[in-house]
């Protein structure tokens, strides 16, 4: 009898539950955050900590920030992390934007979400 493994409890879990039975769907933890990765693509971490790292962190290229930004207008640069947008939990539309998010991150949205990084050789033996 398969062992099915038990999902990381997490506070956001509730933005990305449309998209967990996706057969590409990967969630991994990730420097305290939930790592949510969707299409073969890292396209969402979950923070749950002390701002600016409450709420969605929306990895993307610079080249997609400001249609992002203007098709979702609580999305913002995220203040350390300025690669990737931010929509901070304490956005007066934080549940629906999120939620619109995970929907166009569902249909393979390409402004959505980067490439993961091959690992070299030296990388795996160190782990």
């Amino acid at each position: 009898m398969a062992v099915k493994a038990k999902k990381m409890e997490y506070p956001l879990r509730w933005v990305v539950e449309s998209i967990e039975e996706e057969r590409s769907y990967l969630e991994k933890p990730m420097f305290g955050c939930l790592a949510i990765y969707l299409h073969g693509r890292l396209s969402l971490l979950l923070s749950s900590g002390d701002e600016p790292w409450n709420g969605l962190l929306i990895p993307t290229d610079h080249q997609f920030h400001e249609s992002i930004k203007k098709d979702f207008n609580d999305v913002l640069q995220h203040p350390v992390l300025k690669k990737w947008l931010y929509l901070p939990e304490r956005s007066e539309n934080f549940e629906t934007v999120a939620l619109d998010i995970v929907e166009i991150i569902k249909i393979n949205d390409p402004r959505f979400g980067v490439e993961p990084k091959e690992r070299t050789k030296k990388e795996k033996r160190a782990r």
